[in-house]
């Protein structure tokens, strides 16, 4: 079995690409990425080999 990482399960969107979506599939993805980091976080996952609080401030900065 392989590892599932976070890498393997976050969508990284451009600016361009965020612009693009409605206000409801920008809520579901918000939703989607916090259970994928509730449950990674739930089975043991090591934070501290990914910039998970530099995703998010990138995230801020493109209105995520």
């Amino acid at each position: 079995m392989d590892i599932l990482t976070y890498d393997d399960v976050h969508i990284d969107f451009t600016r361009d690409e965020w612009a693009l979506l409605n206000p409801s599939q920008k809520s579901l993805y918000k939703d989607v990425m916090l259970e994928t980091y509730r449950n990674l976080t739930a089975v043991g996952y090591s934070w501290e080999d990914h910039n998970f609080k530099e995703h998010c401030q990138s995230a801020r900065r493109h209105g995520r």
